[in-house]
């Protein structure tokens, strides 16, 4: 194998592939990357088992056509600091020479015959959409699925789709808040779908998805979806089991509503919450007639409070929230102003986007 390429080019596919290979896997080869070089198009491929992705390198001269398995770490650091085209050629007993200008590495690489082959999925069902719009609607539930949570469910956001309705809903929650949007969507088939994609799967995903414009597409299968970001290909291992019934935890009957200026709740939030350096961030939220008082208390430190005008219609009412999930979701929403329906303080109390229902948060009071 015998082939030059720009570093620019291999510095980008590189940085793509960092989050996905294995830094300290127990399987070596897992930590590495596969390069195959070929005269009519040469490709660049990653994987963890769980996702993998694939692109094309565009800049490949080849001389000798071939595949070779290279560390993705550190091949990436070289092509960082190297400027202009690298050269690479298969030596023996697996070795790699790299040289660009008066550089030159010597890198010792695998057997391809050892990488994972990319995983092959029966087309059972496509959908295409904006990207736009699909990383506007991650944007908005991936702060709220779990991490690490023993209910492994709960470590995804949920594809919900409704064929027959021509409709999508992304859903995360971690059990103590829940993010819910829903799009139109030109769905070709009448089947309801519960895809279950991993959060680090979706973190990738949303990375590969800004700064796309147009079009993609994703491939579903039955346990797996492939998105088609235009040259790249990402692929997923859906996460197995059953999703909370969501829809049961949106509140219908709260009748005690507040619409809040949300850029002025944010910065009376943050301003507030200096105070407090519990992990979870207890605040107090007191509303009575047009007036909101949020109130912060440390044992150590003191407390903190502030306060700012509201439209609200009902009965008093004093709850406490975790304000990390307050500001997440605040910063989650595009509106101006923001639709806070209550209860009481011990039930769900619910958030929207003032103007529109598509967007739906729900957040569980804490004891105070």
């Amino acid at each position: 194998m015998n082939f030059k390429i720009d570093s620019s080019e291999l510095q980008r596919k590189l940085s793509d592939i960092q989050s996905i290979i294995e830094k300290k896997a127990t399987t070596p080869v897992l930590s590495n990357f596969l390069l195959n070089v070929e005269n009519d198009g040469s490709t660049i491929y990653a994987t963890d088992l769980d996702m993998a992705i694939k692109e094309p390198v565009t800049t490949a001269s080849v001389e000798k056509p071939g595949k070779f398995c290279l560390p993705a770490k550190k091949l990436y650091e070289i092509a960082r600091e190297i400027t202009g085209e690298i050269a690479f050629e298969e030596t023996e007993n697996n070795w790699v020479s790299i040289k660009a200008g008066k550089s030159y590495f010597r890198i010792a690489a695998l057997e391809s015959e050892e990488y994972p082959q990319w995983p092959e999925i029966e087309q059972d069902k496509q959908i295409v959409i904006n990207a736009h719009k699909l990383l506007g609607m991650i944007e908005k539930t991936l702060y709220s699925a779990g991490e690490a949570d023993p209910r492994y469910t709960l470590n995804g956001v949920l594809f919900h789709i409704f064929g027959e309705q021509k409709k999508m809903l992304l859903v995360g929650t971690d059990s103590h808040r829940l993010a819910v949007i829903e799009t139109p969507i030109d769905v070709p088939f009448t089947d309801e779908l519960k895809l279950i994609v991993p959060r680090k799967s979706v973190t990738e995903l949303k990375k590969f998805l800004t700064g796309i414009d147009g079009e993609i597409s994703f491939d579903l299968s039955q346990n797996h979806i492939r998105f088609n970001l235009f040259e790249k290909e990402f692929l997923t291992k859906l996460i197995e089991g059953s999703y909370p019934t969501y829809d049961q935890v949106i509140p219908k009957n709260n009748d005690k509503t507040a619409t809040i200026n949300r850029e002025e709740f944010i910065t009376v939030l943050k301003r507030v919450s200096v105070i407090n350096r519990d992990k979870s961030k207890i605040i107090k939220i007191d509303i009575n007639e047009n007036e909101m008082e949020i109130f912060a208390t440390d044992p150590e430190l003191g407390e903190a409070r502030d306060s700012m005008e509201v439209n609200f219609d009902g009965e008093a009412i004093n709850v406490g929230f975790n304000s990390r999930y307050l500001l997440e979701l605040l910063l989650s929403m595009e509106a101006e102003n923001v639709v806070v329906k209550f209860l009481d303080s011990q039930n769900p109390t619910l958030f929207m986007e003032e103007g529109t229902e598509n967007y739906r948060c729900v957040i569980m009071p804490v004891r105070i």
